[in-house]
């Protein structure tokens, strides 16, 4: 079994001597890149992080079991070395590097720096001499050296005090070489290794081997005559072709010789004394990782344990830097003191551990300005104080400041209690001034806007007993109740910077109050339905494997690549798809491509197979978020899309096909509740369209919107400039594909895809719009100069994305912002446009005194719950409210169904 260095038993210490651990960090992030998949580590700008993911994690782990006392990395300048100005064809067979590997290793440095690590990069030389000469240096100061590598000729280093650490499955296993593993490994000693690699030859650095000599040969030269010098002093007596064929290549093996040998004197700028490890900026750290929305918190957490200043931030008091003067309340205590404090702004913490439906809510902690705070156990309050606290959260003249307000709010409700008087949510806050982020947790916030690490506030059973330990988790609580109010403060400042302060206000709090009743009101399901549907899915499921079996002769595993691969391209040739690290790609448009390129029924068996299996999942995902009262409460999501679009969880409702006999099916198990008559949905027709002809100004296409014919029909007959009567179904389906394209930043190489026509006629398809809709050129033109002059673009109601990678040198990166700063503002501003529907339709219907209410918006529709006797009444205010929600250019038409279910209320 390989000798591994995570195994700290195997450890070559020696006393207390320093440790230096050295990272040859281009080498590693290569192999970090090739070991995950690109296409898993992509940021939304389309930044791949795939080789910067790998190689954190690696660095964690490899801290963590190492515990150096010094650290540097080496990285590569160029292939301009000493090497290749000694020999011109060095490392010349060098393949291109992958588009999706630049720029990585820059991030890499970045995280390094933020990490106080230091990092060489020495003009003329490569990462292995300035690891070499570094090792060299601390071996001779007493260190131990680690050397983590994945170039072999550091081999040469290892000795009684110097070991390499080379990869040997990806970056997640490291073997550990020292003098007696290389022995065994190569029959040689380290010293002899540059010798051994010279005579074989290093084809991934175009150094030449011999004609028919191979490892075993040149060991057994080497352990013949002692060292290269000695086997050159004594070529002539090595018999054989072998030996003609050495010396007929002597000099290309000389030059080997020299090539493989490291340099150990290169001048530096540090030395090893320079590379004791310090603390981390962990506010950086944290940030670097947020930015490029690795969102994995293993890797975070692991990054910050190895910080050489984690244990000094562990033992350092929660309310370190806080001004606070908490107290822990008892019962009969929480009356008086909001009756001191409950006037001013008041920040709101709770526990992660609250529970829907439990009736309870375990711990609440409030802050004021100047550093008073409190704690209590709610289920703990005496009658006074629940009132108190009641009237508290119900009074609008009361300020709060809250983080994920719909959260609390949903449970609160559970408990009896509303919540009025939200002035600041920091969570919604942060999403305004940043959208791109991933994380909009409390602790990340806090020490990125703050500079402070908050401690975990969550008992392990939700119930406190006042003792000391009780007291910290209690101080803990407090501590975030404060951090809300202060990032509060700092984002009011922030939203005021940006102009997104009136988006808070108007929009995004009272959404979030809405959205939560929303939740809490669920939907009902008619589980028996939704249960036949799982079983018909799974029937097919199964069909399809029997199918595919069948269609090859024989059983094979559909739901393994890289059986599939054997099967399609093995077995039955069928042509080649996109090569990649794994073999050729199997998704879903690759066996597309395959389906329409031959007649082997297996493409299309595969596809069934795949919708079938995908849609079973999403039917039995609903079956189990049925409640006990027999309805489905999703969970909206407010801070998931840059555009401002809601989503859904737990269940996600966009799962749902929407144009598809299945999914139409699905709905049908989604029905009208006790006590109510039916459903109603309401949607905008072609809002992305009007939005644009708005914010465009193009006359003809505002001109076809008001001329009460068919949209695609009408802008189809002017782009291929023939009669309304002549415009038949394919030019309406290419003109359809081709405005919605627009809408949402398609290129003419994504719109041939979609319509499965060549490039150069989906161009000249484009080309013929924006002649007849100059407007809409113009206006997407104008979009993304000022979004690249700004950095970000805006909607029709000032909600900003931020887009610095228009102006990256990664074409990549820059055109996928380009065509997220065309869909920004059009995309955004329809998702602007429904949230201010959903507020004025929610108004309306409370102002009218109706009872019938919202329940869901899904992908831009809306559905309602009727109350008996109120479907006239509701559809007025449906369609008055959302067609007058905002005034277009191109007006907003409304669209209304009803039924017993959410498919027969369809429109």
């Amino acid at each position: 079994m390989a000798e591994t260095a995570s195994k700290k038993t195997e450890k070559t210490t020696a006393g207390d001597r320093p440790r230096l651990m050295l990272m040859d960090g281009h080498s590693l992030a290569y192999r970090a890149f090739f070991a995950l998949p690109a296409e898993n580590f992509t940021t939304a700008t389309g930044q791949p992080t795939n080789a910067i993911y790998g190689f954190a994690s690696m660095l964690a782990n490899t801290l963590r079991d190492e515990s150096p006392t010094h650290f540097a990395v080496a990285f590569d300048v160029s292939r301009k070395t000493w090497r290749a100005e000694q020999f011109a064809e060095y490392k010349a067979n060098r393949s291109k590097t992958p588009d999706e590997f630049k720029g990585q290793v820059e991030l890499i440095g970045e995280l390094l720096d933020a990490m106080h690590t230091e990092r060489f990069a020495v003009d003329g030389f490569e990462a292995d001499d300035v690891i070499a000469t570094l090792a060299t240096q601390a071996e001779a100061q007493g260190f131990e050296v680690l050397i983590v590598t994945g170039d072999r000729d550091a081999f040469q280093l290892v000795s009684d005090h110097v070991t390499v650490l080379y990869p040997t499955k990806g970056v997640s296993e490291l073997t550990r070489f020292t003098p007696e593993k290389v022995q065994e490994k190569y029959g040689l000693t380290p010293a002899q290794y540059p010798d051994f690699a010279a005579l074989r030859g290093d084809p991934s650095d175009n150094l030449p081997g011999i004609p028919g000599v191979g490892e075993k040969t040149a060991t057994k030269w080497i352990n013949q005559f002692g060292s290269f010098a000695e086997l050159v002093e004594r070529v002539d007596e090595v018999k054989g072709k072998a030996g003609q064929n050495l010396r007929d290549h002597l000099e290309a093996v000389k030059m080997n010789r020299l090539l493989t040998e490291m340099v150990r004197d290169v001048e530096l700028p540090k030395t090893v004394d320079d590379l004791a490890r310090a603390p981390y900026d962990r506010k950086a750290v944290a940030l670097f990782l947020d930015t490029l929305e690795i969102r994995n918190p293993s890797l975070r957490e692991r990054l910050l344990a190895v910080d050489p200043g984690a244990q000094e931030a562990e033992e350092a008091p929660v309310s370190e830097g806080v001004e606070l003067h908490g107290a822990v309340l008892r019962a009969g205590e929480v009356a008086p003191w909001l009756a001191e404090h409950g006037k001013a702004v008041l920040g709101l913490a709770t526990v992660d551990s609250w529970k829907l439906g439990s009736g309870a809510v375990a711990e609440i902690a409030l802050a004021a300005a100047g550093g008073a705070a409190a704690w209590f156990d709610p289920t703990q309050l005496d009658e006074a104080d629940e009132t108190a606290f009641a009237q508290w959260l119900a009074d609008p003249a009361k300020p709060k400041v809250l983080h994920n307000a719909k959260g609390a709010m949903r449970v609160f409700a559970e408990h009896g209690w509303s919540v009025e008087g939200v002035t600041m949510d920091t969570a919604l806050a942060a999403y305004l001034v940043k959208p791109g982020r991933r994380s909009f947790a409390l602790d990340a916030l806090s020490l990125e806007y703050l500079g402070r690490e908050l401690a975990p506030a969550a008992a392990a059973d939700g119930q406190l007993a006042f003792g000391t330990d009780e007291q910290a988790e209690a101080e803990a609580l407090m501590v975030q109740a404060r951090t809300i109010l202060d990032l509060g403060t700092a984002f009011g400042d922030r939203l005021r910077d940006v102009g997104a302060a009136e988006l808070l206000r108007d929009m995004e709090l009272p959404t979030s109050e809405l959205l939560a009743r929303m939740e809490r009101h669920g939907i009902a399901a008619d589980r028996p339905h939704l249960e036949a549907m799982e079983q018909m899915f799974a029937g097919a499921v199964q069909q399809a494997i029997k199918e595919a079996h069948a269609s090859v002769g024989h059983e094979f595993n559909l739901g393994s690549p890289k059986q599939l691969q054997e099967v399609l391209f093995g077995e039955l040739a069928l042509p080649k798809t996109k090569k990649t690290k794994t073999g050729y790609t199997t998704d879903a448009d690759a066996l597309a491509w395959l389906a329409a390129q031959t007649d082997h029924e297996l493409p299309v068996i595969m596809l069934r197979h795949r919708e079938q299996a995908k849609l079973r999942v999403t039917v039995e995902g609903l079956i189990k978020t049925i409640a006990e009262d027999g309805r489905i409460h999703t969970t909206f999501n407010q801070t998931v899309a840059a555009t401002g679009r809601l989503s859904s969880t737990d269940p996600n409702l966009q799962n749902i096909p929407v144009r598809t006999d299945e999914g139409r099916a699905i709905r049908r198990g989604f029905v009208v509740g006790e006590g109510f008559e039916s459903l109603m949905t309401a949607d905008y027709s072609q809002i992305e369209l009007r939005v644009m002809a708005h914010l465009s100004e193009d006359e003809g296409l505002l001109e076809a919107f008001t001329s009460g014919e068919d949209l695609h029909t009408t802008v189809a007959s002017q782009v291929f400039s023939v009669e309304r009567s002549a415009v038949d179904a394919e030019m309406r389906r290419k003109i359809k594909a081709m405005s919605y394209g627009l809408a949402y930043g398609l290129s003419a190489f994504g719109l041939s895809q979609q319509l499965n026509i060549e490039a150069a006629e989906a161009r000249g398809l484009m080309e013929t719009y924006f002649e007849r809709f100059g407007g809409v050129r113009d206006y997407l033109r104008r979009v993304v100069d000022e979004a690249r002059a700004t950095g970000y673009t805006e909607t029709l109601f000032g909600r900003r994305r931020y887009l610095p990678d228009l102006n990256s040198d990664n074409r990549q990166r820059r055109e996928m912002a380009e065509r997220m700063a065309l869909n920004a503002p059009i995309q955004g501003t329809a998702a602007d446009i429904v949230k201010l529907a959903m507020l004025k339709v929610d108004r309306a219907l409370t102002e009218a005194q109706l009872k019938s209410r919202m329940l869901l918006q899904v992908h831009d529709e809306i559905v309602l719950e009727i109350a008996p006797g109120e479907r006239e009444a509701a559809e007025e205010i449906v369609r008055r409210e959302m067609a007058s929600a905002v005034q277009l250019r191109a007006p907003l038409d409304v669209s209304v169904g009803v039924g017993a279910d959410w498919e027969s209320a369809a429109h």
